[in-house]
């Protein structure tokens, strides 16, 4: 793997220096556009939508619409804005790890300790761990200022990037049911339903499935193996007596278990 950026961790008066890595990948087949008649290439233009004329990049500018107008900005503009460069990755405070709604999670990266920082490394590794607290920290990748945790994860520390509270949407404009005061009948089947289903979450149970039987496809093609399309499931109508419906549930699954 090929660091994205290299820095130090502040904790305390403790420096850890560092390197960062992504910790995902996309598993998804990579596709390109070609020409239904030959196969070639299809490459983008960047097209003047009034003159209908090719511009060259470096005649290309950004601007926001303000108003009815455009703000042009250059670079000096975005030099501005930009956050302080740093090569620091400061833990502001701790919290507790449940406090942080699933919500804000954006992306993961891991943390190896950088020469001669094994044993801090560890040291904020284990403390983590051990006190079930994560570090909430700040960090500039690319001229850009992020959010983020630090967390144990397995041997590794995770830096987590949060999202800012301003970039999350308000659930106002959603047409939603109002949250019942008191437990129904319904609700209380529902939860033996939900316990009924319950299972210590293993997630190496789940796989990309869809990428893996694309791949087959793409392997068999290449053969001339024809792909027999899969039937498709029939959704009927939800029936409006949800008591039935979660009795019916719990009674399957009762039968499936025997």
């Amino acid at each position: 793997m090929k660091s994205l950026w290299t820095g130090t961790i502040s904790f305390g008066l403790i420096n850890i220096p560092v390197k960062l890595f992504s910790a995902t990948e996309d598993s998804s087949l990579s596709m390109d556009m070609l020409d239904k008649k030959d196969h070639s290439h299809i490459k983008y233009k960047r097209v003047n939508e009034n003159t209908g004329k090719e511009v060259e990049y470096a005649d290309i500018v950004k601007g926001y619409m303000l108003g009815e107008k455009y703000v042009v900005l250059d670079s000096t503009d975005f030099e501005a804005a930009g956050a302080e460069k740093t090569k620091m990755i400061e833990i502001l405070n701790f919290a507790n790890e449940k406090e942080i709604d699933s919500l804000y999670y954006e992306k993961p990266f891991y943390l190896e300790p950088d020469k001669g920082a094994m044993k801090a490394y560890a040291l904020l590794r284990d403390a983590l761990k051990s006190s079930g607290k994560v570090g909430v920290t700040t960090f500039v990748l690319r001229n850009k200022e992020s959010l983020a945790i630090l967390k144990p994860y397995e041997d590794v520390i995770v830096l987590n990037r949060i999202r800012f509270t301003q970039e999350l949407r308000a659930t106002s404009e959603l047409k939603l049911p109002p949250v019942a005061k008191v437990k129904t009948k319904e609700t209380e089947m529902a939860k033996k339903l939900i316990e009924q289903l319950t299972e210590k979450f293993d997630i190496s149970a789940y796989k990309d499935q869809y990428t893996d039987k694309l791949m087959k496809i793409i392997k068999d093609k290449a053969k001339g193996k024809k792909q027999a399309l899969p039937k498709l499931k029939v959704v009927h109508k939800q029936s409006d007596d949800l008591m039935s419906m979660l009795k019916a549930s719990l009674e399957t699954k009762k039968r499936k278990s025997s």
